[in-house]
C-alpha cells in the first residue's frame, strides 16, 4: 500500500524534523521513518474499519426500530434505511475480514470522541443522495452493495475536515497522510468480489520489497549527502544568502538531488514532478516555481559535469535562445520573493 508518492511525504516531514531536533542520530531518525511509515498503514486498517462501525451502528439502530415493532404492534411500511445498511454485503464482507478483525482486536480501545463522530458520519452517509438513490432503485445485488459504499466513502469520508481534525488530534504521524490513503481505501474496495472470503488480503504494507528499500536509501542518501548537496543548492543562490532561503525549500530541493543522484531508474521528470507537488503542499505560493528554476539548473550543470546522465523531457517545445539565463533570472526573482528571516539549521556530524 505504502506507495513512492506516500514515502517522498514522510521523506520530506522526517527530514525537516531531523534538522530541528539536535542530539538525534541518523539510525533513530530512520527508525522514526519506518515507525511513521507503518502508522500510515494502520491509517489504511483504521479507515476499513470505520466502515465497519458504521454497519454496526446501522446493525444497533435497525434493532431498536424491530423492538419498537414489536413491542407496538406497529410496522413501518418501506425499505429500512438502518436495516439495509446493517445487510450490505460487502461490509459484511469487511466485518468478517480476518486482517481487519485482527487489527480491531490490536487497537487500544476507542476514542472518547469516536462513538460520535461515527454515528455523525452515518447519518450524513443515509442522508446523501448516492444512498437514497441507491435505495430508489431497490437493487441491493452485491455488486450494488459495493459500489454504494464505495461511492459513500468517496463523499462523504474523503474531504471531510471533521474528520481530517479528528485524526490529526490523535496521531501527528496522520497529518497529511489521509488523501493519499484514501485513493488506497477506494482500491481496495474495488478488488473485492462476491467470491471474497474472510482471508481475502488486503493491500500489503509495501507492494515490493524496493519501496522499503527505497524509502531507507532516500533518507540515509539526503542526511549523509547533505554537505554535498547544500554545496550545489548554494552554487546556485548566487546573489542571494543560502540562509535566507525558505528551510523547507531547501529541504525539498535537498531530497530532490537525493534522488536524482542516488537512483539511476527514476526519470527526472518523474523527481522533479514529485517534488514541486510537495512543495506547492508543504511551502511559500511562489516556492514551486523557484524549485523548479532552482532544480533545473543544478541538473544541467550536473550533466555537463558528467555526474548524471539524465534528460528532462519537456511536453512543450522551449525557445533555447538564451533559455539557461532566462531560467536562472527568473529562479533567482523567486528565491527573493521567498526570502525567510529564519536561519537554516547546519548538517549535522
Amino acid at each position: 500500500m505504502i506507495n513512492r508518492e506516500l514515502i517522498r511525504l514522510k521523506v520530506v516531514q522526517l527530514v525537516y524534523a531531523y534538522y530541528q531536533n539536535e542530539g538525534k542520530t541518523l539510525d533513530v531518525a530512520e527508525k522514526e521513518l519506518s515507525f511513521s511509515l507503518q502508522k500510515a498503514y494502520d491509517l489504511y486498517l483504521y479507515l476499513l474499519t470505520v466502515l465497519v462501525e458504521m454497519k454496526r451502528h446501522a446493525e444497533r439502530k435497525d434493532a431498536v426500530r424491530i423492538a419498537r415493532e414489536q413491542r407496538t404492534g406497529v410496522a413501518v411500511g418501506g425499505i429500512s434505511l438502518d436495516g439495509q445498511f446493517s445487510k450490505n454485503q460487502f461490509l459484511q464482507q469487511l466485518a468478517d475480514n480476518k486482517a481487519i478483525v485482527e487489527f480491531q482486536e490490536k487497537r487500544k480501545g476507542e476514542w472518547n470522541e469516536e462513538p460520535a463522530f461515527i454515528k455523525k458520519l452515518y447519518a450524513e452517509c443515509i442522508d446523501n443522495d448516492v444512498y437514497r438513490f441507491y435505495i430508489n432503485k431497490e437493487d441491493f445485488s452485491y455488486d450494488a452493495d459495493r459500489e454504494v459504499i464505495r461511492k459513500l466513502y468517496k463523499t462523504c469520508v474523503c474531504n471531510n475536515d471533521d474528520f481530517d481534525t479528528l485524526l490529526e488530534e490523535h496521531s501527528l504521524y496522520w497529518n497529511d497522510d489521509k488523501t493519499i490513503v484514501d485513493s488506497f481505501v477506494l482500491k481496495t474496495i474495488k478488488r473485492f468480489t462476491v467470491e471474497s472470503t474472510p482471508d481475502f488480503p488486503l493491500l500489503p504494507v509495501y507492494a515490493a520489497d524496493e519501496d522499503r528499500q527505497f524509502a531507507s536509501r532516500l533518507f540515509r542518501a539526503t542526511l549523509e549527502r547533505g554537505p554535498e548537496l547544500r554545496s550545489l543548492i548554494k552554487a546556485h543562490t548566487k546573489n542571494w544568502e543560502f540562509n535566507r532561503l525558505a528551510f523547507m525549500d531547501v529541504i525539498i530541493m535537498q531530497i530532490a538531488l537525493a534522488e536524482i543522484l542516488t537512483f539511476d531508474s527514476i526519470p527526472l521528470n518523474v523527481s522533479f514532478n514529485e517534488y514541486l507537488d510537495i512543495a506547492k503542499m508543504y511551502s511559500t505560493p511562489r516556492s514551486s516555481s523557484y524549485i523548479n528554476g532552482m532544480l533545473d539548473g543544478i541538473v544541467k550543470n550536473l550533466v555537463r559535469e558528467g555526474r548524471t546522465t539524465k534528460v528532462r523531457v519537456y511536453k512543450h517545445p522551449r525557445n533555447t535562445s538564451g533559455a539557461a539565463e532566462g531560467a536562472a533570472s527568473a529562479s533567482q526573482e523567486a528565491v527573493a520573493d521567498a526570502v525567510v528571516n529564519a536561519e537554516i539549521p547546519s548538517d549535522k556530524e
